[in-house]
């Protein structure tokens, strides 16, 4: 069977094969060939280390190989995107679990970097929310950057959510439990007045 073709990003053609998704970073032609090759090996290596790290604490696809380079192989999840499905579900359980989800990644110093709920996988029969796309994903202990992570999602919320978005947000505020998390919910409220300031 052909690979088929289920996502095309800014940095990487996804496919799918056997169960099976492989993540191919793609040659830039308007980069310098020797920094394009060492931006994708870097970017594949830190990728690969960072859903290594998580895969025993949160639900992530497990990897099954890289090439260290410029290609992940790793697990199909298959289940329900909740871009396309979060208010169809029983949102609010989930939204819990999702919260829950970054908090502990937050205590691990990881940042998503891409938190949507384009890349969140509700799996009906694990009852489980899987978070994908770890592409800028990134080491950080930094208050700012769990922050914006947060915030980040919030703008997803409502956006794409927004019939739903206030209880939304609320919901993920209020059941994240991250270790500093009152200095970094003080910290979006400065992000967001930040935000306001600068569309003026």
């Amino acid at each position: 069977m052909k690979p088929k073709i289920i996502g095309i990003g800014a940095e990487a053609i996804i496919t799918l094969k056997d169960n099976q998704v492989t993540k191919n970073r793609v040659k830039k032609s308007y980069r310098i060939l020797q920094l394009d090759n060492k931006l994708r090996k870097k970017r594949t290596k830190s990728e690969t280390k960072i859903i290594e790290k998580l895969k025993n604490i949160i639900p992530v696809p497990k990897i099954i190989k890289s090439n260290n380079l410029d290609i992940i192989d790793m697990q199909y999840i298959k289940g329900k995107k909740l871009s396309d499905n979060l208010e169809s579900l029983d949102y609010k359980k989930i939204l819990k679990q999702i919260s829950n989800n970054i908090s502990i990644m937050h205590d691990q110093d990881i940042i998503h970097g891409d938190l949507t709920t384009s890349n969140m996988i509700y799996q009906e029969d694990e009852n489980k929310v899987y978070f994908i796309d770890f592409g800028l994903a990134f080491h950080s202990y930094k208050i700012e950057d769990k922050a914006v992570d947060l915030h980040l999602l919030k703008q997803a919320l409502d956006s794409k959510h927004y019939k739903i978005a206030d209880t939304a947000i609320k919901i993920i505020l209020n059941n994240y439990k991250a270790k500093q998390s009152k200095q970094i919910l003080e910290r979006i409220k400065a992000i967001e007045k930040r935000g306001r300031y600068k569309g003026h």
